[in-house]
């Protein structure tokens, strides 16, 4: 099972290698990773997604734990969470394939941001599953070059489980109801 890890580090050089390597010292293919700026300055905010069981996602989450960078850790695979991909697709585009792709396009709700003479960029954000149906809808126009960013996660809900100093503090489930568009 594929397992999801948020973890807020110290913004500083080197903390990535040292997160990376305590997966990979302990045997775990990083299947995803993304890294990026929080809200609060000097702090970023790692995504890492792991394909390990729930014994070893745990093991995983108290090691993470004990580098000294490391100020948060949650695992969010069981929590409801809005879930994103970022692609760009260049694809081969003359004149007369031109506007077959564009409707292919439309009906993903992606969408052009780049136009050359032979090829297009596609944008599209969305869940892992809806970028491969854009893929393959795009291959026989013959992909070019393709980038994807990893996967990014965001808990549902007011506020973090982990933000509240007291477990009994912490927002229930049944406090509010949070809908993904």
């Amino acid at each position: 099972m594929q397992h999801t890890f948020v973890v807020y580090v110290e913004d500083r050089p080197g903390v990535l290698n040292r997160v990376a390597s305590l997966f990979r010292r302990r045997g775990f293919n990083i299947y995803s990773l993304t890294v990026g700026h929080t809200e609060t300055p000097g702090i970023s905010r790692m995504t890492v997604v792991v394909d390990c069981d729930a014994g070893a996602a745990r093991r995983l989450e108290a090691h993470l734990y004990k580098l000294v960078n490391v100020i948060r850790v949650e695992d969010v695979t069981e929590r409801p969470s809005v879930v994103r991909d970022l692609v760009l697709i260049k694809v081969c585009a003359d004149q007369h394939t031109r506007s077959q792709i564009m409707q292919i396009v439309d009906v993903f709700r992606a969408r052009v941001v780049d136009v050359a003479p032979g090829s297009l960029v596609v944008e599209m954000t969305g869940t892992e599953d809806k970028i491969e149906g854009l893929l393959d809808m795009l291959r026989p126009y013959s992909v070019i070059e393709m980038v994807r960013t990893g996967r990014v996660v965001m808990a549902r809900g007011v506020g973090s489980r982990s933000d509240a100093a007291n477990p009994a503090d912490a927002p229930d489930e049944r406090d509010g109801v949070s809908y993904s568009v």
